[in-house]
């Protein structure tokens, strides 16, 4: 019996330590990264000195060089490029939009093409018919759409608490409006902005075309905008819409993803993935999406580096070029990483912005989920309590493929005010909090700091 009860106070001992190193290990790095902190500098350069990035674009080029030159500077056991051909799409010349109603009433409109949408070769001008949602659309008669362009104005549910979900129930009328109004005969479509305020600012985004569907010109418009061509519709009046987009598309380019890595010590063969998109679409400067999480992951390495951990398995950070029209850096690299052999136990992405940090989602089996859930005592001097099941990102999801044992892990900050400017004119600099940046930059080093140390140990 008395050594049954010395074991117990032994294993005790063991687990208190170990639980004593850990939060005195996440003290550390929050007080790196809120004392002696890079992210926000880092950021600001990535936004002002590079600005949009938006695949196959010098831009992008610049940013490919930008991030090299930033990891070499950092130190870090190894940084390379890994190339890849990308999508290249570019809107040209600025898009002109205007009503005219009952033949004499101009009013300017605010739109911006979709991302891969063909131009519309001159003016082009018809008269409009509004859809509430992609399926009212989809049950119409061919005779009450042929020859019109499309308005499909589903508005963001605001009663949605969590917004991504909200976001993800108007998607559709993003990605396949185009082709379901084409279907149709329509020469246009127009969606009302995925966005949840009211303003003045364009929302794009991808869309895609099927080659069996002839293709017509998509553009978002503001909701400000698309609120107001409602109301005109419902008076009745006589409205025509004309539009001018003068987009794009080359010949796939080349491009790479930038890679960093600090090589583990007791297992260097294992690698644990972390990183965001390096990419951007060409309005605003791709602070929130995704600069910020490109910086949350440069500066998760850095403060371990900084405070001299040394990592079991290899940590490979990883700046994903086209996520946004595509996801080749993310699909290239996990087919590359299959065909070298290599043994990925876990991933790790930020891609929701910058914003006030609430926790991790995990997609891994019951013991690991349920160990991954017992770090929420550590976290929470910090505020974060999110610790939910299902976890991962667009850049991270094709390594599921590839590598069905891995664990995918998910970065998830406040996402409130994430939709005022995903994809828009206002997601620049100046809408970044410095403190909140950081404070993600903080929980994500933390997080890869249990992965490596204590979850896959």
């Amino acid at each position: 019996m008395l050594k049954y009860h010395l074991s117990l106070i032994i294993l005790l001992y063991v687990v208190l330590t170990a639980i004593a190193q850990d939060s005195a290990m996440i003290r550390n790095i929050y007080n790196e990264a809120l004392l002696r902190g890079r992210a926000y500098e880092d950021l600001r350069s990535l936004c002002k000195d590079i600005g949009p990035r938006l695949s196959g674009s010098s831009e992008a080029e610049m940013a490919v060089r930008w991030s090299e030159s930033k990891m070499k500077s950092y130190g870090f056991d190894k940084v390379y490029l890994h190339p890849i051909m990308v999508p290249h799409w570019e809107r040209g010349n600025p898009e002109t939009a205007w009503l005219t109603i009952n033949h004499q009433i101009i009013q300017k409109m605010s739109i911006k093409a979709l991302g891969g949408s063909i131009s519309t070769n001159g003016a082009l001008e018809g008269e409009v018919v509004m859809f509430k949602h992609l399926n009212e659309l989809k049950q119409a008669k061919r005779k009450h759409v042929a020859g019109k362009i499309v308005f499909l104005n589903q508005p963001m549910s605001a009663a949605e608490i969590q917004t991504f979900n909200a976001y993800g129930l108007c998607h559709p009328i993003r990605s396949n409006g185009a082709v379901e109004a084409a279907k149709l005969g329509a020469i246009a479509v127009i969606i009302r902005s995925l966005a949840l305020p009211l303003d003045d600012h364009p929302h794009t985004g991808s869309m895609h075309y099927e080659d069996s569907i002839p293709k017509i010109p998509a553009a978002a418009m503001s909701t400000l905008d698309s609120d107001y061509l409602a109301e005109i519709l419902a008076t009745k009046a006589t409205v025509k819409f004309t539009m001018e987009m003068d987009c794009r598309t080359f010949p796939d380019a080349l491009s790479y993803n930038v890679i960093a890595e600090m090589t583990g010590k007791k297992h260097p063969d294992e690698i644990i993935t972390f990183g965001g998109h390096l990419d951007s679409w060409d309005q605003g400067e791709g602070a929130h999406d995704d600069g910020a999480g490109v910086v949350h992951c440069l500066e998760a390495l850095r403060i371990l580096k900084a405070l001299k951990y040394e990592p079991s398995h290899t940590l490979r950070l990883v700046f994903f070029m086209n996520e946004e029209n595509g996801n080749m850096g993310g699909k290239t690299y996990a087919k590359w990483v299959q065909e070298k052999k290599e043994k990925h136990i876990a991933a790790l992405e930020s891609d929701r912005g910058g914003f006030t940090p609430r926790g991790f989602g995990c997609d891994g089996n019951a013991e690991v989920f349920h160990r991954f859930s017992s770090y929420e005592s550590l976290f929470r001097p910090y505020d974060l309590h999110l610790w939910q099941k299902g976890g991962g990102g667009v850049d991270i999801g094709p390594l599921k493929n590839e590598f069905h044992d891995i664990t995918l892990f998910g970065f998830i900050p406040d996402s409130q005010r994430y939709f005022d400017v995903h994809h828009a004119a206002s997601d620049v600099f100046e809408n970044v909090n410095k403190r909140e940046l950081e404070l993600g930059a903080a929980a994500v080093s933390s997080l890869i700091y249990l992965i490596d140390s204590d979850l896959f140990h």
